[in-house]
């Protein structure tokens, strides 16, 4: 079986990769019947010679793979017909902008593998970049604080080499006795607990948070029902009966807004969940947040000062709570937003390195042991000019190629 590495063409242009020369020369030892091809790329974090130098051939003809691996979404007429392609398509919301791709990926008898949709038998998402976003994110909560009250110059995080240089930039760095409130217990939350615990910023328990005042800064990590609580004012009965009955649940986060001066938001928020940070709570004259650094960047969701997503070349914008609009982050009543959607891109080579290693891990074997845990199976979206079993409900979305009769 022949593995082809992908060029990434999207703009703006993405640096990462799937496998470093190093990910990838471990795939091989490990697989020594495998054949492997790289595109050659000038985008990419690590250059053409240090794959060529390790003894992989780089081309920029992949016609004769037989599995083509990327990061993002391939433009149409790149997608070869016939093959196996791995990447983030961003297409099981029926996002607009990716339908053309997925119909003609139908349309070339293409089988579309999504690393959205590698999971486990229990549906626990197995690779992922959420980590490193919850880490640049955490590094763009502080730089949009020293941006709004003007008190250091840090670099952006694209500029440093990895996230050593990012610990060591905010180590330097004072800060006043903030609070930070953070939201999730996933990969991107334990990326952003990674970050804060690397800084030496204090951690204390959410109780503590909301009534102790301290000389440091400070930080508590909450989950779903520290910041939500039952409509009918019971008790809720463990995280279970929130991710059942969400819809029977309400915000309770106006108490850790009304202490904390920075919210970096990195949970998970389901289709029936209740909105977190409302326009109310954002409006109201307790409310202390100075930034919000919202790594999970769902606009027009639950956080209502996420009006759009930013960008890497401009990271942060200002929030007015009494009109609801965008201001200049320098404006007196200016909430700083960063909503990045694309985080892990400020830090290509860590987080390719990272993606490497849990795709070698649970994602390769697959390819060579036929497929016994399922995963391939799961992961795919279209096969042979069909959806799969899981993706049916993308039709209408997309049109499947049904033979004549």
């Amino acid at each position: 079986m022949k593995f082809g590495l992908l060029k990434e063409r999207k703009s703006p242009p993405d640096k990462r990769v799937v496998f470093s020369p190093d990910k990838l020369a471990a795939f091989r030892a490990q697989y020594p019947e495998a054949e492997f091809k790289v595109e050659s790329s000038d985008i990419r974090v690590f250059k053409d010679e240090e794959y060529a130098r390790l003894g992989f051939e780089v081309t920029d003809n992949l016609a004769d793979c037989d599995v083509l691996i990327g990061v993002k979404e391939i433009p149409v007429d790149e997608l070869i017909p016939g093959k196996k392609y791995f990447f983030f398509s961003h297409t099981i919301k029926r996002q607009q902008h990716n339908q053309k791709m997925l119909q003609a990926i139908i349309d070339k008898d293409i089988t579309l593998y999504d690393h959205e949709t590698v999971i486990d038998e229990t549906g626990k998402r197995l690779i992922g970049f959420g980590r490193y976003a919850g880490i640049v994110g955490t590094y763009n909560a502080f730089r949009a604080f020293c941006t709004k009250f003007e008190l250091h110059n840090l670099p952006k995080a694209d500029t440093l080499a990895g996230k050593e240089e990012l610990v060591s930039r905010l180590k330097r760095i004072y800060m006043p006795p903030v609070k930070i409130v953070l939201t999730g217990k996933g990969k991107v939350g334990l990326g952003a607990k990674e970050m804060l615990d690397a800084i030496k910023i204090k951690e204390v328990s959410p109780a503590d948070f909301l009534t102790k005042k301290y000389d440091m800064p400070v930080y508590t990590n909450i989950d779903v029902l520290d910041y939500n609580k039952r409509k009918d004012g019971e008790a809720a009965l463990g995280n279970v009966d929130f991710f059942t009955r969400a819809e029977e649940f309400e915000s309770d986060f106006a108490k850790y807004a009304n202490v904390a001066d920075i919210f970096i938001a990195g949970h998970f928020h389901g289709n029936n969940a209740p909105d977190i940070l409302t326009s109310a709570m954002l409006k109201d004259k307790n409310c202390k947040l100075k930034v919000v650094a919202d790594i999970s960047c769902d606009t027009g969701g639950p956080v209502a000062c996420t009006l759009r997503a930013s960008t890497i070349a401009e990271p942060f914008y200002g929030y007015n709570p009494s009109t609801g609009e965008e201001v200049d982050v320098h404006h007196p009543a200016a909430v700083v937003v960063m909503a990045v959607d694309n985080l892990p891109c400020e830090l290509p080579r860590d987080s390719s390195e990272g993606f490497g290693e849990m795709f070698l891990q649970h994602v390769i074997p697959a390819f060579f042991n036929n497929d016994k845990n399922g995963i391939l199976k799961r992961a795919v979206i279209a096969e042979h000019g069909k959806l799969a079993l899981r993706f049916k409900y993308l039709n209408g979305y997309v049109k499947e190629n049904v033979p004549l009769h």
